[in-house]
């Protein structure tokens, strides 16, 4: 059951080759443990660029390419249009806009500045040691799939749609999400970059979940992709921030 769902998770959070199957789907919408073991498996694999003997800006674009390589740009549609909607002022318009395929000047910057971000958090984490840069990487992944798995149980649905799909957990199974997570902070131990990348991966999470349910009525599949990228994002910065002055 527990592999069935992460390999749903798998499925649905990246473009690992692990087939597309309802039964896998299903299990991954009445578990939600499998969005952070899901979170492990993704974040092994970006850490590899980052560990291999190549020049810091090598490694970072490399990263970069690794990143939407396993992981598709669906997430980061969603980054997209929710910058579009926090351009414009009303939560019908909002709504309206996150439907629209056109591309504006929010889903511009919002994925400009997530893009650049994400290579300036490259450059830093490729400079730590080998085995904090995989706990951090790991870390910064597994903690925005908890907060995926945190939209899930506590949001509303926006809309019908594969959001509303996902937002069917309950606080209860959430627990158990948390429960598999902990050893992701456990990693770098005595170190705190874990908890401090999963603190800041979770409270992104919480306020990117806060923001839509005010200023667009729930949560949507646009939603859990934009906490997904901003999460990781400020879970590395954090990250290396902890390593470097504590």
């Amino acid at each position: 059951m527990v592999l069935t769902a992460v390999r749903g998770a798998l499925g649905f959070l990246s473009r690992l080759p692990v087939g597309h199957d309802e039964g896998a789907w299903d299990a991954f919408r009445r578990t939600s443990a499998a969005f952070p073991l899901a979170g492990y498996v993704i974040g092994a694999l970006l850490a590899v660029p980052l560990l291999l003997p190549l020049t810091a800006p090598v490694a970072a674009a490399l990263f970069l390419a690794t990143v939407y390589g396993v992981t598709g740009i669906n997430h980061v549609d969603g980054l997209a249009d929710l910058g579009d909607a926090a351009a414009v002022h009303g939560t019908e318009k909002r709504r309206t806009v996150l439907k629209d395929t056109a591309v504006g000047v929010g889903s511009l910057l919002a994925v400009a500045l997530v893009i650049a971000g994400l290579a300036l958090a490259a450059l830093a984490v490729v400079a730590l040691p080998l085995e904090i840069i995989v706990a951090l990487v790991v870390v910064a992944e597994v903690s925005a799939k908890l907060g995926m798995a945190g939209l899930a149980a506590f949001g509303t649905p926006a809309h019908d749609g594969l959001g509303s799909q996902l937002i069917d957990q309950t606080p209860r199974r959430f627990a158990g999400a948390i429960v598999v997570s902990l050893p992701a902070v456990a990693l770098s131990w005595p170190s705190p970059v874990g908890i401090g990348a999963m603190s800041a991966g979770l409270l992104t999470t919480a306020v990117v979940g806060r923001w839509a349910q005010s200023w667009l009525g729930g949560i949507s599949g646009d939603v859990f992709g934009a906490a997904n990228e901003l999460s990781r994002l400020v879970a590395l910065h954090v990250g290396v921030v902890m390593w470097t002055h504590f």
